[in-house]
């Protein structure tokens, strides 16, 4: 049985650990606050920006020859792995490292060569740990991401897939549903997917047959996909950075909640504990006077 002195050790470093994980909790209940605004705010328009694209995609007759939008034999792919900086947010990142070795296994097994993009230093550290590939890393911008982040990912995503580096482009992020709760989701980035046409048309044709083939584009098809592809690229990518940055502030709340409770029911325990060593010392003085007593 611990002694008192012991005791009170445990105690006080228990109770600085629940105001530290107190605090963690308050700092990311802030940061989420204002990470949900902005993905809030973001999603209609990157939902309609993909919409669109889709739209012109399927309406311009010479869109399958632009190069963003060029089908191949899939021989190499490109997964952006988004994860967060820090950790202390429960199983966050390690759901996303899951699913994206998951789908690294699942292409290659179709033959398929993988490389990594990494968003976020959790990731990168595991999957260099593991010695695989990571084309590019992109850190120390999941707590704030700006919209120039986003930008630098999907220039790196560009060049590769107009290159030829990459003939598939894949994101796996964590979609925020609410403080609790986030979503793994692997998204299709390029080239646009037949299920995202189809569906981009849905209520006004039948997917085989897309929009209104007699479209006029001014400026030119081809110079409206120019402009418009990179784009949605852009505000996919930019998304996801919003999604990942709103999840890991919910996570990390969520997480030091549980520790702060968890902290508050230790304390109650080893208190209870210390009284009772307490009592027992009490105890024990007390019958050792009364038998000095009677034994005078």
């Amino acid at each position: 049985m611990a002694n008192t002195q012991e005791l009170n050790r445990r105690i006080g470093a228990t109770g600085n650990m629940r105001k530290i994980t107190r605090a963690m909790e308050m700092v990311a209940a802030a940061k989420l606050r204002r990470a949900q605004d902005r993905i809030t705010v973001l999603r209609p328009f990157a939902e309609a920006l993909v919409e669109l694209t889709a739209r012109v995609a399927v309406g311009a007759k010479d869109a399958v020859n632009h190069p963003l939008l060029e089908r191949r034999d899939v021989k190499t792919v490109a997964l952006v792995m988004y994860t967060g900086d820090r950790g202390l947010a429960g199983a966050l990142n390690a759901n996303i490292l899951k699913r994206s070795l998951q789908l690294k296994a699942e292409w290659e097994t179709k033959g398929a060569e993988v490389r990594f993009i990494g968003v976020g230093r959790r990731g990168e550290g595991s999957l260099r740990f593991r010695e695989i590939q990571v084309d590019a890393s992109f850190t120390g911008i999941t707590d704030s991401p700006k919209f120039r982040d986003a930008e630098s990912i999907a220039g790196r995503v560009l060049d590769g897939f107009r290159s030829g580096e990459y003939d598939h482009v894949q994101v796996i992020f964590n979609h925020f549903d609410s403080a609790i709760s986030q979503t793994v989701m692997a998204q299709d980035l390029l080239p646009l997917t037949d299920e995202l046409l189809a569906s981009a048309v849905k209520g006004e044709h039948e997917a085989s047959e897309g929009v209104d083939a007699d479209w006029e584009f001014e400026p030119s098809e081809e110079d409206l996909l120019d402009r418009l592809l990179p784009t949605y690229v852009e505000q996919t990518v930019f998304r996801a950075l919003l999604e990942s940055t709103a999840s890991e502030h919910g996570a990390r709340m969520t997480a030091m909640r549980n520790a702060t409770e968890n902290a508050g029911e230790i304390l109650d325990a080893l208190t209870l504990e210390r009284n009772r060593v307490r009592q027992a010392a009490i105890t024990q003085e007390i019958l050792e006077i009364v038998a000095g007593a009677d034994a005078l």
